[in-house]
């Protein structure tokens, strides 16, 4: 009910100016998000968003004067949302910078970048191998099995993809009786793995790594890809991505104050909100 509510409070506030190239024109950002994705989005205690790309447009709401409206809904309608620029002038969602995405929104300078990791029922038998620190799986540990993934995100796209075997992606579940089952969020993927409906959850490393501290009974690890049919993984990440926030097409005044808000921050600024949001930083 929370979840209608701000959105149908959004869209009365925009409708006067639902035809405009950008949302809105008083004095507003207002940007989609989907809080199903900490510690970059997430409802607290109080069913308010917060996270690192809240922290993030705030910071760009003072920058510019204004103040920042966040929405919360599906992650698989955001960029068509802030492509319309009906609703919303931008989208900061932990959103991985893609060329069919960039056919529909401009998107900021990169400030994230994450890898792929899978997620498992801690009583469940699984091959692991070790590089420096990080400890992986193969893509093949996923064969034969049901993988949850959040709906529309890198996740979705790179197991779907490595069982299509399509474009430059090397089909390495192709063939092998693996399904993709996609849901609303990874934690609904999760909670379908406790009830036997799917083998492992395919999400983005922290939040894969928010969800097992959150979650009891499972262990998640980075995913690698062999450097042959007959050989160990590598020390590379292939499914390695960017982070951004996107922006309605020719918004460029929002756009630069967002640039200039991550180059102030910078990698430092982006990891003290990380560990913030993680509950590391020695203020939690």
């Amino acid at each position: 009910m929370k979840k209608a509510i701000i959105g149908l409070a959004a869209a009365a506030i925009c409708t006067a100016s639902a035809l405009s190239l950008t949302a809105c024109s008083d004095n507003k950002i207002y940007v989609n998000t989907n809080a199903q994705f900490a510690p970059f989005e997430y409802f607290d205690d109080n069913l308010e968003i917060k996270g690192v790309d809240v922290d993030i447009m705030n910071l760009v709401g003072e920058k510019m004067g204004k103040q920042v409206v966040f929405t919360h809904t599906d992650f698989d309608v955001i960029i068509d949302n802030v492509a319309s620029g009906k609703l919303y002038d931008c989208g900061a969602a932990g959103i991985t910078i893609t060329d069919a995405r960039k056919e529909k929104v401009d998107f900021s300078n990169p400030y994230f970048t994450s890898v792929q990791y899978a997620i498992f029922p801690a009583s469940k038998e699984v091959t692991t191998y070790e590089d420096g620190d990080v400890t992986y799986v193969l893509w093949s540990e996923l064969a034969n099995k049901k993988v949850g993934v959040q709906r529309d995100t890198t996740g979705d796209i790179y197991v779907n993809l490595e069982i299509e075997g399509e474009d430059d992606y090397t089909g390495q579940l192709e063939g092998t009786g693996t399904v993709c089952i996609s849901y609303d969020s990874a934690q609904l993927a999760v909670d379908a793995m406790g009830a036997n409906q799917t083998d492992a959850v395919v999400v983005d490393k922290l939040p894969a790594e928010y969800i097992v501290s959150k979650n009891n009974g499972y262990v998640c690890y980075a995913l690698y890809y062999p450097a042959s049919a007959d050989e160990e993984a590598t020390a590379d990440f292939p499914t390695e991505e960017q982070y951004a926030i996107c922006v309605t097409k020719g918004n460029k005044a929002l756009l630069d104050a967002i640039n200039e808000v991550l180059a102030e921050l910078g990698e430092e600024g982006i990891n003290a909100l990380v560990a913030k949001h993680l509950g590391l930083d020695s203020g939690e």
